[in-house]
């Protein structure tokens, strides 16, 4: 029997809201975080082993991260305007443009491409930058973001449809064309 089931609280808590407690907004993102972060260490693993990565986790760490920048940029930034810091948010969506931009180059290229792992790596790095502004402890945007005092249960429950409803998409028909909120377009 799973932890939990069946106590009067977990009863309560379901007949209160007519359906189980979800996770709340921030831990869903930090879920997402540490699922990707297991991605790029596999596919680290996977190249030191066989000289690349596979293109199967490839395709897994750009899905995740598209839907994830997705769900933020349409949810949870939004819900964290004017109650954090202007600062972070802009650079959160600075940042999500980046990862767009070099998802792009990745899905567009292969593992025979000269710098298919260099922007594989710098993609990691990229990441692993932003959740790190994401999830500092005091001053991070979680923190900040909790501190408001945001309704994380109801934020949580939005970000969890839109993701399984991207998911879907995504699956059925790839990843769309990347659409930035701070770039423009520029011709290289």
């Amino acid at each position: 029997m799973p932890v939990g089931a069946g106590t009067g609280q977990a009863k309560q808590t379901k007949m209160r809201s007519g359906r189980s407690k979800g996770q709340d907004a921030i831990k869903l993102l930090k879920a997402d975080h540490d699922e990707v972060a297991a991605l790029f260490a596999q596919y680290e693993k996977q190249k030191k082993k066989s000289g690349n990565g596979k293109p199967e986790l490839i395709d897994k760490i750009c899905t995740a991260l598209t839907v994830h920048a997705q769900i933020e940029e349409e949810i949870f930034y939004p819900a964290c305007e004017g109650k954090i810091e202007e600062d972070l948010l802009k650079e959160a969506y600075v940042e999500h443009d980046g990862a767009k931009v070099l998802i792009a180059e990745i899905e567009a290229g292969g593992p025979d491409d000269d710098f298919y792992d260099a922007k594989v790596k710098v993609l990691s790095e990229q990441i692993e930058h932003h959740v790190e502004e994401e999830e500092k402890r005091m001053e991070g945007m979680f923190s900040q973001a909790r501190k408001a005092g945001l309704d994380m249960d109801a934020l949580g429950e939005q970000l969890r449809a839109r993701k399984e409803e991207l998911v879907a998409t995504y699956k059925a028909s790839g990843l769309p064309r990347p659409k930035t909120t701070t770039f423009v377009e520029a011709t290289v």
